[in-house]
């Protein structure tokens, strides 16, 4: 167990470390501040929500983890919802108040890059089966986000429901799902926009259950 003089220690590191990296990667964490198509934080609604949510809050922590809360509890997850609006683009996710796990990702992306914060986008492969049998997998989409006292540290705002519990303490990740089983792996690679074969499947498909029947996938080696 640490005492307080090794924790303090600890924590002046961590922090002089993670100011370090930012400075020497400012060049590369700047795409990740920058809109895209999809993430278009310019919108007006998009803007005044991020500058509602950031209000007389002090840091990125405090406000990353109020923009995580909001997409995570305010936008419906699609396809716990069996909504039938498919959203991709973040200022329709936050004009319907629903997405599939994607799509969320990309207004808590919005949300965060309109604040000034670097986020990009981060994806795991996981079964359809909740007891790993079968072969039947999909993409799974998250976010990564990048805050100056630890890093990146990945959260995921596709809403709770039993059995899944993600939350906002950094530096503990607390995801909605761990990967378990064969076949299932966590993408390393954070992106700066999302996958092509994911705005495809939101693109192309108009209900719940045209998604849920062709769900993204990458095989792995």
């Amino acid at each position: 167990m640490m005492v307080p003089n090794e924790l303090w220690k600890t924590c002046t590191f961590l922090k002089k470390s993670a100011k370090k990296q930012m400075k020497k990667g400012f060049y590369i964490l700047e795409k990740f501040l920058q809109e895209t198509d999809i993430i278009d934080f310019s919108n007006h609604d998009v803007q005044k929500l991020a500058k509602s949510l950031s209000q007389s809050l002090n840091n990125d922590i405090e406000i990353s983890k109020k923009c995580f809360e909001y997409v995570r509890d305010e936008i419906r997850h699609s396809g716990d919802y069996k909504d039938d609006i498919v959203t991709c683009k973040a200022s329709d996710v936050l004009k319907y108040k629903t997405g599939w796990c994607y799509a969320k990702s990309h207004l808590l992306a919005a949300l965060l890059r309109a604040n000034h914060i670097p986020c990009g986008l981060s994806y795991q492969r996981l079964t359809l089966s909740d007891d790993g049998s079968g072969d039947i997998y999909s993409l799974h989409g998250l976010n990564s986000v990048y805050l100056k006292n630890f890093g990146w540290y990945r959260i995921d705002p596709r809403g709770n429901k039993e059995g899944v519990n993600a939350e906002f303490e950094p530096p503990i990740e607390k995801l909605a799902f761990p990967i378990r089983f064969n076949g299932e792996k966590d993408f390393t690679k954070i992106y700066s926009e999302p996958l092509d074969i994911i705005v495809d499947t939101l693109t192309k498909y108009k209900t719940c259950e045209s998604v849920r029947s062709n769900l993204p996938d990458i095989e792995i080696e």
